[in-house]
């Protein structure tokens, strides 16, 4: 048997074992009951984005004490009408609403605003928001473009208020002591982490032309993206898959494993190198961004590689669903579960304390004005996502390739992984998909050299100009003089 078969054998091994685990021993972010401390002082929010993820975070909410939901925020005047019958019932009084975020941020009895807009809001109103006086918990991924990020963090040092990353992860005890666990050294040297996001993402329908629903100012929606014709059926959610407001399934999932990922790994900055291949296959629509992603991030003595998939996929390992994987000299670790060497599952990580929810936690740093004590600081949320936006420029510089051309460039990078293997895992799945690649080509993306220190690309001029954006005024996020 050979170094790679056996590597895959011990793989099939081991997750087939850690989804057991895991189900054995759920997760419990999002299920954590009402504190029975003493409350404290009544904190007045306000949501911003009234949908899917919105009312996730009122159901959140209303499970920490001493919290009122003051003011909610849409562009769409019936998703703010719906979430506020919802927030009336579940604490007895009903907030405000309002279409422009601007009237929240001036009204000074709100102490903190839970930002769930499309991603290329999330940036400026959490920006507006601090610079108000107000804190902000944003939404992964913290930012729309990597200058955007490092914004957020300038503006939450230089106003001193609170800001929290929606990488709910990072309030999950049990991967805390995995973490500390690896950091300890009892893994051996830790060399490679994967991130693993399979999930399906059909056709949002043929490119067109479009009205906006009636319901919705427009213009408000757009916000500091370029205020084009709508050109895809749905407004709501699509906007993930359209370059000018979202990131892909890369900065909308694959994010969450992504910072786990680094944060086991102790990498406390950007990349040294990347580069990302893949397309959208398996049908022509309105989307822009890839369905097919793989991410190779180069830190010299540290790998991580990121697979996004979004055609019907087998599992990565049979059990294995998805998450994180981290391989060491002494073992690896699958989701919150250890294995030997062999690939033999030693213990289960259940963690000494309960999962906190997350929104609780930023609660509590609210309350005691101490960012240390925050789960997800900004600063590790515009670190992962950057790496995201790095994956994703590397892609939209890139030009189709055949496969060996993309094998042939992958094999230069000089990192942890089999990249090769890798790349066959992903020929498979579109092959199972039926996508004839001599007909739909891959994407074969830059190789990108970055300077992790100035957060630029080293001698990328057209990488460089993916940093940031052009802004139409009044929705303009600073730059770094003006803050």
């Amino acid at each position: 048997m050979n170094s790679i078969t056996r590597r895959i054998f011990l793989e099939d091994t081991m997750l087939a074992s850690a989804a057991l685990a895991a189900a054995a021993t759920p997760l419990a972010i999002h299920a954590q009951e009402k504190s029975t401390g003493k409350p404290s002082n009544k904190v007045r929010v306000a949501i911003l984005g009234n949908r899917i993820r919105g009312k996730q975070h009122a159901a959140e909410l209303a499970k920490v004490p001493d919290v009122e939901i003051a003011y909610l925020c849409d562009p769409d005047t019936l998703l703010s009408a719906e979430l506020a019958a919802i927030v009336e019932k579940q604490q007895g009084s009903a907030p405000k609403t309002t279409q422009d975020m601007r009237k929240v941020f001036d009204d000074k009895s709100i102490d903190a605003v839970f930002i769930a807009t499309p991603n290329h809001w999330h940036a400026l109103a959490a920006i507006w928001a601090m610079q108000a006086g107000k804190d902000a918990y944003v939404e992964k991924p913290v930012s729309h473009n990597i200058s955007e990020g490092r914004r957020i963090v300038q503006v939450s040092r230089k106003t001193n208020r609170i800001c929290q990353g929606g990488t709910q992860n990072r309030s999950n005890m049990a991967l805390a002591e995995a973490v500390e666990y690896m950091k300890a050294g009892k893994l051996g040297e830790v060399k490679l982490a994967r991130s693993i996001i399979y999930g399906g993402r059909g056709s949002i329908g043929a490119k067109g032309k479009y009205e906006a629903p009636k319901n919705v100012d427009y213009n408000l929606f757009m916000g500091p993206a370029v205020l084009e014709p709508l050109t895809r059926k749905n407004l709501h959610y699509d906007w993930h898959w359209d370059w000018n407001t979202g990131n892909g399934e890369l900065g909308n999932n694959n994010i969450h494993s992504i910072d786990i990922c680094r944060w086991g790994l102790g990498l406390d900055g950007l990349c040294n190198s990347a580069i990302s291949y893949g397309g959208r296959f398996g049908y022509v629509d309105a989307g822009q961004t890839p369905n097919t992603q793989v991410c190779i991030f180069d830190y010299g003595n540290k790998t991580i590689v990121a697979e996004t998939r979004g055609l019907k996929s087998e599992q990565y390992r049979a059990g294995f669903t998805g998450g994180w994987l981290f391989h060491g000299a002494e073992g690896s670790i699958a989701g919150n579960s250890l294995f030997d060497k062999e690939g033999k599952m030693v213990s289960t990580f259940t963690a000494k304390r309960k999962s906190e929810n997350h929104f609780a936690n930023f609660i509590d740093a609210v309350r005691s004005r101490k960012r240390e004590n925050l789960n997800a600081e900004i600063l590790e949320g515009h670190l992962s996502t950057a790496l995201c936006h790095i994956g994703n420029i590397s892609w939209r510089l890139g030009q189709e390739s055949s496969v060996a051309e993309v094998r042939e460039q992958v094999a230069k990078m000089k990192v942890h992984d089999n990249v090769g293997e890798t790349l066959d895992r992903t020929l498979k799945h579109l092959g199972d998909n039926k996508v004839d690649l001599e007909k739909s080509k891959m994407t074969l993306g830059v190789k990108l050299d970055v300077s992790p220190k100035s957060e630029e690309f080293v001698g990328n001029a057209q990488a460089n100009k993916f940093l940031t954006r052009e802004y139409r005024k009044p929705f303009v996020v600073p730059t770094e003089m003006e803050i």
